[in-house]
């Protein structure tokens, strides 16, 4: 594949949403990429709280193919990296910035997204390569604004946010000029037809919003 981390970056980023997967099992995994897939939202993170992240990121490239772009999340250092990549993630997301991992995506041509609570820290990680900043744990506490805190000083920054985004508020975080929203709940919860219910509404948002700005 020509030009992977663009490629990559390009079909997260016209998603502009993930579901966030703490899934035990690939049956449920499945379930949950089924609705993602048939909802139009078609990123998942897997996260590597579960020791067999990497297993099912794999099972999952197999299963779907192109028709799903599967990354690897709370990836904290870089041997975690690249045990995600050997198995087929196509992102690393990370609740913390580590220049090892960042260097580690690069080598790979691999999108990351490190988690940054400071403007220094969001600011090394895009000068180490990172795709997008993750305004991470704060994205809680700051809510919506929490996006043009980062964007005023540095207006081309891409922000992935994740923590307190539903459908209520989703309009205002793409306002404020969020370019990712990871969803957790929303996105992982009850059905494949729930999911894809709820993955819907969001693609619906989100290209609405696009459309119109």
């Amino acid at each position: 594949m020509k030009m992977k981390k663009m490629n990559i970056t390009k079909k997260m980023y016209e998603s502009g949403a993930l579901a966030i997967v703490r899934a035990k099992t690939i049956e449920r995994a499945c379930e949950i990429a089924d609705g993602c897939i048939q909802g139009q939202v078609p990123v998942m993170e897997m996260s590597y709280t579960l020791n067999n992240a990497g297993d099912i990121i794999e099972q999952l490239k197999k299963r779907y193919g192109d028709q799903l772009c599967v990354g690897a999340g709370t990836v904290l250092d870089a041997e975690t990296a690249r045990h995600a990549v050997l198995h087929g993630a196509e992102f690393i997301i990370a609740p913390n910035y580590s220049e090892e991992v960042a260097e580690m995506c690069n080598r790979y041509q691999i999108p990351y997204a490190p988690g940054c609570t400071s403007i220094t820290e969001a600011v090394n990680g895009l000068s180490k390569g990172a795709a997008f900043i993750k305004a991470f744990p704060i994205s809680d506490f700051y809510g919506p604004k929490l996006v043009k805190v980062f964007k005023t000083p540095i207006p081309d920054m891409p922000i992935l946010a994740s923590g307190g985004i539903n459908l209520d508020n989703l309009q205002e975080w793409l306002n404020n000029g969020v370019d990712i929203c990871g969803f957790g709940g929303l996105l992982t919860k009850g059905s494949s037809k729930d999911i894809a219910e709820n993955a819907k509404k969001i693609h619906e948002i989100i290209q609405n919003y696009r459309a119109n700005h």
